[in-house]
């Protein structure tokens, strides 16, 4: 597997984690009804979701991670 593929399989599996654990919270203790749970729940797990970006270097192919609770961009893979 590619570290593409493996870049986009962790963006997808942080932002869908980020976005049950919001879409239970805002459900169950706010008064949002209907498509805005669904769509400030997506918002939120957009933005606090890690980044993660498979970048060809003169050392071969890398993995980084940026997240919005961290300074710097951190080299994964």
């Amino acid at each position: 597997m590619s570290l593409k593929v493996k870049a986009f399989i962790l963006q997808l599996i942080s932002f869908a984690t980020l976005f049950i654990i919001v879409r239970y919270l805002l459900a169950n203790y706010t008064n949002l009804e209907g498509m805005w749970i669904s769509i400030t729940a997506f918002v939120l797990g957009t933005i606090l979701a890690p980044q993660f970006q498979a970048v060809k270097t003169k050392e071969g192919d890398k993995m980084f991670m940026k997240w919005i609770f961290m300074k710097d961009v951190k080299e994964i893979k």
